[in-house]
């Protein structure tokens, strides 16, 4: 599931996305450290800060291996089709075929 955060992540550029990872590692030691020193009140923040770090490093990988590339400006995503997914070979929406190919074996 989507949420803003991530959403707002990947139109993030590479450099961002590098300063977004600073910024929340260091908050994630000044939290650290706040613990230790029995200083921290919201220990809720550092789960939070946890899982923004995991979604910063999800998005850079996405981008490494292709799965999503920067959208530019558009807000929309990169979908060239329909909508609606292709048909999958050995799928009950290609049943005709199987039947043609199933006889011509026969």
């Amino acid at each position: 599931m989507a949420n803003g955060l991530t959403a707002q992540l990947r139109v993030s550029t590479e450099e961002e996305l590098h300063a977004k990872l600073a910024e929340a590692k260091e908050e994630l030691f000044n939290l650290r450290f706040q613990g230790a020193t029995g200083q921290l009140e919201s220990h809720g923040r550092l789960r939070a800060v946890r899982k923004e770090i995991a979604r910063i490093y999800t998005v850079m990988r996405e981008r490494e291996l292709g799965i999503i590339t920067l959208i530019e400006d558009s807000g929309e995503p990169e979908d060239s089709g329909s909508g609606t997914p292709a048909a999958v070979p050995g799928t009950p929406d290609d049943s005709a075929e199987d039947d043609a190919a199933e006889e011509a074996g026969k």
